[in-house]
């Protein structure tokens, strides 16, 4: 196998079931060990200390988005609008919470922080429950790789924003991460409508690969996806403005 057959991943590569197989289950062990040595090690750094660590962390993401991106162009001989946009564009959840990491770091606003942490972790925590990229060919080529290691740093970051205390979840400020979280999912229909470059990038759509896993109809889907993503989003406000929430129940429950 040349260097250009990794990197643009035109080795013949067969197929294989690699989750929760060694290489899965060490990688997954590593970004655990990884993430705790950061909380230990520099939750009571600096604030420059801990930014440098964000900065490494998001500097990495954008090498291997970058990489990704140049490759693709290199190796494509269609330079047409849309494969041009399809190859440079952000497509499925997973990249788009890998250029929130960057927009969060570079911006360095609270609010930007705690939409990437929960939407970031959720996209990892998906890919290492149930990988269907990364950890399913015989060798690890660079798509391989991009994959496994993006959604790795993924969920060190998204976790690390938070240890780091870049984070802080509030009721009254959640309107801030709302908007964002709209944008995001605007963006995802610009994709699926407009832009043509991703036919499900959020899992929302009708016939996607979550749906049939669960065997239900689109409706009760849609219904169990809107639930989820409320309880789940709420539990980091609930956990992280559990203070302000328990002295709101506290005079609710003295006034009756």
């Amino acid at each position: 196998m040349s260097f250009i057959d990794w990197i643009n991943s035109s080795y013949p590569n067969p197929s294989v079931d690699g989750r929760w197989g060694w290489l899965h289950i060490t990688v997954l062990v590593l970004a655990i060990a990884i993430i705790v040595a950061i909380a230990l090690l520099f939750r009571k750094r600096s604030e420059k200390t801990r930014r440098i660590v964000i900065w490494i962390l998001t500097v990495l993401i954008l090498a291997f988005e970058i990489t990704r991106r140049v490759v693709n162009l290199c190796k494509t001989t269609d330079y047409s609008w849309n494969n041009v946009l399809y190859i440079l564009l952000p497509r499925p959840w997973c990249a788009i919470s890998c250029w929130c990491v960057i927009i969060s770091t570079i911006f360095n606003k609270t609010f930007l922080y705690n939409v990437t942490s929960y939407t970031a972790l959720l996209c990892a925590l998906v890919f290492f429950a149930y990988p269907s990229v990364g950890f399913n060919n015989q060798y690890i080529l660079f798509e391989n790789l991009y994959s496994i290691a993006t959604h790795t740093l993924l969920l060190i970051t998204s976790i690390s924003f938070i240890t780091l205390k870049f984070t802080k979840f509030e009721y009254k400020s959640i309107w801030k991460e709302a908007i964002c979280l709209a944008v995001i999912f605007g963006y995802a229909f610009l994709e699926i409508y407009a832009l043509k470059i991703e036919s499900d990038p959020l899992y929302f759509m009708p016939g996607n690969d979550v749906m049939d896993i669960f065997g239900v109809s689109f409706g009760v889907y849609l219904a169990i996806y809107i639930i989820f993503m409320l309880v789940y989003i709420n539990a980091f406000y609930l956990i992280g403005d559990r203070k302000n929430v328990f002295k709101r129940r506290v005079k609710n429950v003295n006034k009756n």
